[in-house]
């Protein structure tokens, strides 16, 4: 087989919060030079390691190649930059490509306005050389081209998965609120959970954060569900070898001997998560019901429960306040022995919970910032309490 060994610098983008996690996924696959950032891991490594970064990691968002890198500014520094690029060497007339542009600069004001000035150089170049110029697709083009400028440094790199990795493929329907599958795995990694105990989520929605932690049972790379990743359109894309990555994938998938359980007052959310479940291969090994969480008895020992409950959005103070009592009450009264996580970005209504906090760490949900909160629920004299 014909492997690309010419390392090559990459990043890959993730969470506020998760940035510890994914250097850690990225050591597991043997990346190198890794070297965290704000909210991205940056490493090194081959045609081989991209394509296995965007199967294997849970908690990244997208894998990025920089291809060029200069200072600018102004407009008519990055058009000039822009067009030195031998955009030839990565797409042609006949291929589409879009821009997406990130910037945080006193010497640029408008994103879309670097992407427009982006777009120019590129057609002008093609339209010099051919007389023709490709043409733009937001929605499924060939090159996806990422423009980061931080003040006078800009970035130039391909997106290498094309849609953002947290679509796995096996959520179709979702409620209201769908917690993102990069979070969810991200949630799971820092409960320090063992991967091989009981773990439960009693509020579970649409099943994100369980199927997620049945995938990583499983040892089942995210990757496998995706039927495309945006360099299977690149001129240097092996098929071959991307076959091979994925056969290589699923052989390293194992049976969960052990229980994943969850439960939603919702019987229509519940019907949603059975599907999804179904859709990550996962309907025999996870059970879902539809269940209050006062009423929610996890199975007895110990376990990990992490839960994403409202956070206040659509409710009134008074009930937002006796909604997070009930939900420490439960925990009192039925999760002995577990250690509960609790994401939240309504701090007010966490101390409402009546527990002790003994970790908390800060995160992003979307735009929301929110905390992530560990409440051990010891065995013994609290459980006595309670019969």
């Amino acid at each position: 087989m014909n492997i690309d060994k010419n390392k090559f610098p990459l990043m890959a983008k993730t969470i506020f919060g998760l940035e510890n996690v994914l250097a850690e996924e990225l050591k597991s696959l043997n990346a190198e030079k890794i070297e965290i950032g704000n909210r991205a891991v940056f490493f090194e490594g081959d045609k081989e390691l991209m394509y296995k970064a965007n199967i294997y990691l849970r908690t990244a968002l997208r894998i990025i190649k920089p291809i060029n890198k200069f200072n600018i500014r102004s407009e008519n520094d990055l058009y000039k930059n822009i067009k030195k690029i031998k955009w030839d060497k990565y797409f042609g007339i006949s291929d589409t490509f879009s821009i997406d542009s990130v910037v945080h600069s006193k010497y640029f004001n408008h994103s879309k306005y670097i992407s427009l000035k982006t777009k120019d150089a590129i057609a002008d170049q093609f339209r010099e050389q051919t007389g023709k110029r490709p043409n733009v697709d937001i929605d499924d083009p060939t090159i996806k081209i990422n423009i980061h400028i931080y003040e006078d440094e800009c970035t130039v790199s391909l997106d290498s998965s094309g849609d953002s990795l947290h679509k796995r493929g096996y959520r179709k329907n979702a409620n209201l609120a769908p917690l993102s599958e990069v979070l969810a795995a991200g949630l799971i990694y820092l409960s320090g959970w063992d991967q091989c105990s009981t773990f439960t989520d009693a509020m579970c929605g649409s099943g994100t954060i369980l199927i997620e932690a049945g995938l990583i049972a499983a040892n089942k790379a995210p990757g496998i569900l995706r039927k495309k990743f945006g360099f299977m359109k690149w001129k240097d894309y092996e098929p071959s070898l991307f076959n091979q990555l994925l056969i290589e994938a699923e052989q390293k998938i194992k049976p969960i001997d052990f229980k994943i359980t969850g439960s939603d007052i919702n019987p229509g959310t519940v019907a949603i998560a059975n599907e999804n479940l179904k859709n990550a291969g996962l309907e025999k090994e996870i059970f879902i019901e539809t269940r209050s969480f006062e009423e929610s008895k996890p199975p007895e020992g110990e376990g990990t429960l992490i839960i994403n409950p409202p956070y206040g959005e659509r409710l009134k103070e008074e009930d937002i306040i006796s909604f997070y009592k009930m939900i420490g009450d439960s925990l009192k009264k039925n999760y002995s022995g577990y250690d509960a996580w609790i994401i939240s970005s309504n701090k007010e209504a966490l101390k409402y919970l009546g527990l002790r906090t003994s970790k908390k760490l800060a995160l992003q949900n979307g735009p929301l910032e929110v905390k992530f909160h560990k409440y051990e629920m010891y065995q013994g004299s609290k459980k006595a309490k309670y019969k």
